[in-house]
């Protein structure tokens, strides 16, 4: 597979290094000239020097082949949307990731069909809301493409839905439990399915159902 990595972080680095490790064929770009001559050190002739909203630059990068995937990685949001789409729609690269910065450009990702993208900040608020007890309603992944989310939704003492089964829950028809965590172990949800309080549930669902859900699953 050949792949295209734009930044040079942190991000971008490991990139490489993994994709090269599993013997992919790869070139990565990086703008800023310090940071290029270290990169050019270790990846050597894989490693080009430029900016990569340039067509010049993409086309020293490969991009007329085209590659397999381009992945997008700078520190700048609006970078990473000229890249992809200039990757798309004049390459024909058939698959772009992007990182996205700033949570609130992800908006502006979507817009233009920009996907899958990662967002390091969404990660983390998720994880926090994790551990945060008064969360009722996590979000653990978001299927753009598919309109589709995960979230994990943890059945109290006082929710009606304790010591129901999941063929007697009133489900939204826009949501599907997927699985049960239960004192660490976690099982499928069948129909047959017993919920208790404390159980962790993973549910599926399209976007604007979470209220729907949590009111089947703790309403009291």
């Amino acid at each position: 597979m050949f792949v295209v990595v734009v930044g040079g972080g942190k991000v971008g680095v490991s990139v490489t290094r993994t994709l090269l490790a599993l013997g992919h064929e790869l070139v990565l770009v990086e703008q800023q000239q310090p940071r290029y001559e270290r990169l050019e050190e270790e990846f050597q002739h894989r490693a080009i020097h430029g900016d990569a909203t340039e067509i010049f630059v993409l086309e020293q990068a490969g991009l007329g082949r085209p590659p397999d995937i381009v992945v997008a990685v700078t520190g700048d949001d609006e970078d990473n949307i000229v890249i992809c789409q200039l990757a798309r729609e004049k390459y024909g690269v058939p698959k772009v990731i992007a990182r996205v910065n700033d949570p609130r450009n992800q908006p502006h990702f979507d817009l233009l069909g920009i996907s899958p993208t990662v967002s390091a900040t969404s990660m983390v608020l998720a994880l926090v809301e994790h551990e945060v007890p008064q969360h009722e309603l996590v979000h653990l992944l978001e299927l753009r493409k598919e309109n589709l989310e995960i979230v994990e939704v943890e059945i109290k003492p006082s929710s009606s839905a304790a010591g129901k089964k999941v063929e007697d829950l009133h489900l939204p028809r826009t949501a599907r439990l997927i699985s049960v965590v239960r004192d660490g172990r976690a099982e499928i949800a069948v129909g047959s399915t017993e919920l208790h309080a404390g159980d962790q549930v993973l549910a599926i669902l399209e976007p604007g159902s979470e209220d729907d859900l949590k009111s089947v699953l703790l309403s009291t």
